[in-house]
């Protein structure tokens, strides 16, 4: 494993308040989390901006959990980190979905904000 101290810290810094409003089902909350322009690709065609990564959580089913493991990272530039991970999506009424997520944060102002998001499902 590639990553730093600092570059992992960004990246839980972000996904840990990301699981948190996934968990709660709060879609407004998950999508502040992600850049005004951000490419979202989950398991559906994909989507540009905030409204779209919304419309996607609040399509969820509720009981929806997500458990994340940091594979990579990679610092990219200054104001840029690039994750690799691994997420576990639980379900109450469905096997654990397993898949791989690629996410790039942007350093917006003072925060760190998700700038692309793509879902893998590895078969």
């Amino acid at each position: 494993m590639t990553s730093t101290t600092a570059q992992e810290a960004i990246l839980r810094g972000v996904m840990d308040r990301w699981k948190t409003a996934v968990d709660a089902h709060e879609p407004q909350e998950v999508a502040s989390y992600f850049t005004e322009d951000a490419i979202f690709q989950g398991l559906h065609p994909y989507t540009v901006g905030r409204q779209g990564v919304a419309e996607y959580y609040d399509s969820q089913p509720p009981g929806l959990a997500a458990d994340y493991q940091v594979l990579e990272t990679r610092q990219l530039a200054e104001d840029v980190v690039l994750g690799y991970l691994g997420v576990d999506f639980s379900f109450t009424d469905r096997p654990t979905l397993k898949v791989t997520l690629s996410v790039v944060f942007r350093r917006v102002a003072d925060q760190w904000l998700i700038a692309h998001y793509q879902v893998s499902q590895l078969k």
